[in-house]
């Protein structure tokens, strides 16, 4: 436990270098998960132990503090676990497709490395390569979309400079590739890959998504938009259970008492709620929409879940219900 709290209070020096405008009590609360009383002895503590630390003018009523750039830099040095996730990071985002931000943490990797010592660099390679080993990311096959790079990297632009595009975009439904113009807003990865934009369209304005690898050509234009600073990216995704958009409906499952321990352990929803049954089965309450997600969803728990509603998701999923072989 004392290490733990020593190592605390140096991940708190080191935040609050990072932090140009310093950090706040609430700041360290959250960060480190503890209470009022002890966020105010760990930045004590820090302060008397870092004398460089001060205080931040900000004007506001919210006092923030910070130390001064480059104190700790003699400090800091870099595991093989911290080196072994920014690898497994990278080997994620290879095998989602997402060439831009594979090119982005490689180049941090190799920045990290010529900052290290020489001597821990030798000495935390075989590890790195051990850890990675032990996660089996590299071995595991699967399928995944192709998707421009060229793509992506225009509208990280247009994104970060609210620039509307067009998009050559073509339809699923008979291929036809279509011009259209959009305020893009962010991406939305998983088993699909999606654009998040603001379409203005004839039918009605809203925020649609678009499916990255059916976009085949992007043009900045030269017309700027400002962003709905009430649009939540987050909130947007949790509409759905997965990535089509639709209009969120009240969903209830009851899983079986086989079953039940393994759900539990599951976040099927950020809105979900578990309701243990007194014979051991459990129910999941949750508001999203798409019923094709959940029915894909569902349809690898066989018969060892019950769609209790809505109706229509339990016609889907009902008649696929299969006595799936118990795992050893």
């Amino acid at each position: 436990m004392r290490y733990e709290k020593a190592d605390n209070l140096m991940q708190l020096a080191l935040e609050m270098q990072a932090a140009r405008g310093g950090l706040t009590l609430q700041d360290i609360e959250q960060r480190f998960d503890v209470g009022r009383r002890t966020a105010m002895r760990m930045r004590d503590a820090v302060i008397r132990n870092f004398p460089q630390a001060e205080e931040v003018d900000t004007f506001e009523r919210t006092k923030r503090w910070r130390i001064p750039s480059g104190v700790l830099n003699s400090w800091i040095d870099f595991t093989a676990d911290e080196l072994a996730d920014l690898n497994a990071a990278i080997e994620l985002m290879s095998r989602d497709n997402r060439d831009q931000e594979v090119k982005s943490l490689k180049a941090l990797a190799t920045k990290i490395k010529v900052l290290m010592k020489g001597d821990n660099l030798r000495q935390v390679e075989p590890d790195i390569d051990a850890l990675l080993e032990a996660e089996g990311l590299a071995m595991r096959p699967g399928p995944r979309p192709r998707i421009l790079e060229t793509v992506v990297n225009d509208l990280r632009i247009a994104i970060k400079g609210c620039s509307r595009v067009k998009i050559a975009y073509r339809r699923r439904s008979d291929g036809a590739v279509n011009w259209r113009t959009v305020e893009p807003y962010g991406f939305l990865h998983g088993h699909r890959n999606y654009l998040v934009a603001w379409h203005k369209h004839r039918e009605g304005d809203k925020y649609l998504t678009f499916s990255l690898p059916n976009i085949e050509q992007v043009e900045i234009l030269n017309q700027s938009f400002t962003r709905d600073a009430t649009f939540s990216l987050e909130g947007f995704a949790e509409q759905s259970f997965g990535l089509f958009m639709e209009e969120p409906f009240d969903v209830v499952w009851k899983f079986s008492p086989l079953a039940a321990k393994d759900a539990k352990d599951f976040v099927f929803h950020p809105s979900q709620d578990l309701e243990p049954q007194s014979d051991g089965s459990l129910i999941v309450r949750f508001r999203a929409g798409s019923d094709l997600e959940m029915a894909w969803h569902l349809y690898t728990w066989g018969d060892q879940v019950e769609v209790l509603e809505p109706k229509r998701l339990a016609d889907m999923v009902h008649g696929q219900r299969i006595n799936w072989p118990a795992l050893p």
